[in-house]
């Protein structure tokens, strides 16, 4: 099968650490780039939760399931580019990379964990509680309305400062690079073009299906929800009623992501992507060739591994980047 001959076939990706996870229907493709040029890479099949339960098919509920499912391969496919990315070392004459896999891989989910936690902790608890702040020394008592618009718009204030400061990070720049050719590709694969790093390079990094708009659409929806939380219920209500909410504030997300992306050519929903696709000014960046290169290798493998695309020589991926 050549690239792009199905036009219902959606793929989709992650960036890594020096790497890039692809996705295809059925399988999973990823491709990390060594510090001796070479690739590495790994595949495996991905059965979608609605095929194993139906119910999950539904609107609301296939965004919920997508949802974990995508972090859980997500959490393998970084374990897999933080082992790869760096030299191993061997100690006393042994080889160590056993070792080093077993600790990146406690690394890899006590950083997730964390991670969680502080998001919790950042964007449903702070905001909350600023905004308690806010209402009792600055604004006085404040409509229901008015005290989750500020709610949210702090939200949304501490998001932008989030990626602003992360972006400043060396290693994260990177990370947003292969975002960038993550998307490129993607955009290549849709528009039937050859999967080649030339037909990628032309091709935009702001994509309308992106996790960054996803995100977005998650601080807008959460506007809407946490509003059926009385105001005047207790502190400690109303922060156990955010957490107990996400799951439906992420359903409903994907569905507006999948909406939008689908009708963007229509002026109002051109309107609800374009803030997406102007926050991707900051979570992708232009990439350099040989991470186009990394994309399309990862996309390939998902789809040699869905059974779309024909093999290629083992020799083929172990070769480095061309300059």
């Amino acid at each position: 099968m050549k690239a792009g001959e199905s036009p219902e076939l959606l793929v989709g990706g992650q960036a890594l650490i020096e790497g890039v996870m692809m996705r295809s229907p059925g399988a999973y493709g990823i491709a990390v780039r060594k510090p001796d040029g070479t690739l590495a890479l790994k595949r495996g099949k991905v059965t979608a939760l609605g095929r194993r339960y139906p119910f999950l098919k539904l609107p609301v509920l296939r965004g919920i399931a997508v949802l974990f499912q995508s972090l859980a391969i997500g959490i393998r496919a970084l374990n897999f580019s933080a082992e790869q990315a760096v030299v191993e070392e061997a100690k006393d004459g042994k080889d160590d990379r056993k070792t080093s896999g077993d600790i990146s891989g406690w690394a890899i989910a006590g950083s997730m964990v964390m991670g969680l936690g502080l998001g919790i902790v950042v964007f449903l608890l702070l905001p909350l509680w600023l905004t308690q702040l806010s209402e009792r020394y600055l604004f006085g008592p404040l409509s229901g309305v008015a005290f989750n618009l500020l709610d949210g718009g702090l939200r949304g204030a501490l998001f932008l400062l989030y990626l602003w400061l992360i972006s400043r990070m060396k290693d994260i720049h990177r990370v947003f690079m292969y975002h960038g050719a993550e998307h490129k590709v993607v955009f290549t694969w849709e528009d039937k073009a050859p999967l080649t790093v030339e037909a990628a390079r032309t091709r935009s990094r702001f994509h309308p299906r992106c996790g960054t708009s996803f995100l977005l659409f998650v601080l807008l929806v959460s506007v809407v929800l946490f509003a059926f939380i009385p105001k005047t219920a207790p502190f400690l209500v109303k922060f156990g009623g955010r957490l107990l909410l996400m799951p439906l504030v992420a359903g409903l997300s994907y569905e507006v992501l999948r909406l939008s992306a689908k009708l963007r050519s229509f002026p109002i929903f051109a309107a609800v992507v374009a803030p997406g696709l102007a926050l991707q000014k900051i979570t992708t960046q232009e990439p350099a060739d040989d991470m186009l290169e990394v994309a399309i290798v990862a996309l390939e493998e998902a789809l040699r591994e869905d059974g779309l695309l024909d093999e290629a020589p083992a020799a083929q991926a172990i070769q480095p980047a061309s300059a």
